[in-house]
């Protein structure tokens, strides 16, 4: 047979080869249906994803920062205080046995606030701040028949670095009836839900990536059985398990590469609006991103770029690991089946 590789091309000859070994790779795996059905598990990891990051993020926020903040509120703040003010220096001329101003109960509390190891802040909410925390229930007017407690927020370092029993008794001394609320309770709970949430989310991944790995698997094993006879003759050829494994492998990794890229198109926009809605309950900004309807390129990245970094990196990971599920359950279906021939 005469050699038709074209002159300064050695790669030529295995090309025409590995065209004309009779598999026929087009026929046995359909470039329509894997792609499509690659596609819709990649869009439904990446809810799970963002559903596993949005609660692995929450989680992180609630902890640091809900539990790390007392709330200390003191009824009837403008009467004096229990302990008096430390007794200032006497001005010269000053009668010596006149006594210091007293102090009243929200300074009182607020000065205890302030030595309490490990307080990065101590802030005692306004008048304002007051109306605007109340206005849900109370309304807008800012015209209150009761009088309103003083509700000071204590900042700490790191959540669960204060004895709460000890505070409220030392405040206690100062001004009777002063409650101390610790967070740390609801942020336990809120904690555990999210990491319930993250715990649901990771196994809703897991089988999206099952049932991906079934219908990969299902369609070689379609793929195998339409071209069976022409496996069997190159088989008998001369033709080895590793090479008929990678020609399918090599081509359902193209394919599902392809649907995963697909599915990480159409996810992506769907993505940026949970990240716009959650935003501020992470504490961050809405990520302002406006693009077209039909995005260009720029526009994709502008998308991406509005994500937060874990979930843009899981995103842009989707069609590689696609690819690779599909390259290696190929991989062990085609060799499982060659097997089995006599």
């Amino acid at each position: 047979m005469a050699d038709r590789t074209t002159p300064g091309r050695p790669g030529a000859s295995w090309s025409q080869a590995r065209r004309a070994d009779g598999l026929a790779l087009r026929r046995a795996i359909p470039d329509r249906l894997l792609p499509v059905l690659v596609a819709a598990m990649a869009v439904l990891a990446a809810m799970a994803l963002a559903g596993a990051t949005g609660a692995r993020i929450l989680s992180a926020r609630w902890t640091t920062g809900a539990a790390s903040i007392v709330t200390v509120q003191v009824p009837r703040p403008d009467d004096p205080a229990l302990v008096p003010a430390s007794r200032p220096a006497t001005p010269a001329g000053a009668d010596a046995g006149t006594a210091p101003p007293a102090l009243s109960r929200a300074d009182a509390v607020l000065a205890a606030l302030a030595d309490v190891p490990g307080a990065s802040r101590v802030h005692r909410l306004d008048k304002a701040e007051l109306e605007t925390l109340l206005s849900p229930w109370l309304g807008h007017d800012g015209d209150f028949a009761l009088a309103l407690p003083a509700v000071i927020e204590l900042h700490l370092d790191r959540a669960g670095a204060m004895d709460a029993d000890a505070l409220a008794a030392r405040l206690d001394a100062r001004a009777p009836d002063t409650l101390v609320e610790r967070n740390s309770l609801w942020s336990d709970r809120l904690g555990d839900l999210a990491r319930s949430l993250q715990t649901c989310a990771i196994l809703a991944v897991l089988i999206v990536v099952a049932v991906a790995a079934a219908t990969i698997a299902a369609t070689t094993r379609a793929g195998l059985g339409a071209r069976r006879q022409a496996i069997e003759l190159i088989h008998s050829l001369g033709a080895t398990d590793g090479y008929i494994a990678g020609r399918f492998a090599g081509r359902t990794a193209v394919l599902a590469f392809t649907g995963g890229l697909i599915g990480s198109l159409l996810a992506l926009p769907l993505l940026v609006l949970l990240s716009r809605l959650a935003a501020p309950f992470a504490g961050a900004t809405a990520p302002a991103a406006t693009v077209a309807t039909t995005p260009g390129p720029s526009g994709w990245g502008r998308l991406l770029a509005a994500l937060p970094l874990p979930l843009a990196v899981t995103l842009l990971s989707l069609a590689p690991a696609a690819a690779l599920i599909g390259w290696l359950t190929t991989q062990i279906t085609v060799r499982t089946w060659l097997r089995r021939l006599p």
